[in-house]
């Protein structure tokens, strides 16, 4: 099997069962196998690989365009842990915050947080300051960031993007609502 991933995207369901371990360029986050870097899937019997650039890990700083996975939302803003840092992979324990202003360049005070992003979304931000000492003030306010991959809620197909604010479940034909990423 060969496709091409980005990273933070899921590569297997559970490796708790056996059924895949992490090869180089995957990492394992709560019992699921992800791509920790961009490149060709290759799977060889239970070892799934990404094979592609291998850059040593990076530190966020403002300006970076970061990628990362939505852990939680409120309100006001969604978390995401952040798996890369201008292309390369940086450490796991790095956070970062998108705060509601900070979603879009316009109508900034009616953005729903759970309309823009939902857990398990991979979304690419501009940090535009470091924050406090737990996370990254991100942004994703310009048409290249945004959500770069998102999961159906209801069938758990991933979704395709067809506009800037909407996401379409190809087996079922459902929108959802995301901040979608435009092609760069």
């Amino acid at each position: 099997m060969t496709s091409f991933v980005i990273p933070g995207q899921p590569l297997s369901a559970s490796t708790s069962t056996g059924e895949a371990q992490a090869g180089p360029g995957t990492f394992v986050r709560g019992g699921k196998v992800f791509a920790s870097r961009v490149g060709k899937l290759s799977s060889e019997g239970p070892l799934v690989s990404v094979e592609g650039k291998d850059d040593t890990q990076a530190i966020p700083e403002p300006n970076s365009i970061v990628i990362g996975t939505v852990s939680r939302i409120t309100r006001q803003a969604a978390t995401l842990s952040l798996l890369t840092v201008d292309g390369r992979p940086c450490r796991p324990d790095f956070a970062g915050v998108i705060r509601s202003q900070d979603v879009r360049q316009t109508a900034k005070d009616s953005v729903k947080m759970w309309s823009c992003f939902r857990p398990g979304d991979v979304v690419r931000a501009k940090v535009i300051s470091l924050g406090d000492a737990r996370s990254y003030f991100l942004s994703t306010a310009a048409n290249p960031l945004g959500v770069l991959f998102a999961v159906s809620t209801t069938t758990g197909s991933a979704l395709e993007a067809i506009s800037w604010e909407e996401m379409r479940d190809p087996t079922t034909g459902e929108t959802e609502s995301r901040k979608v990423a435009a092609p760069e």
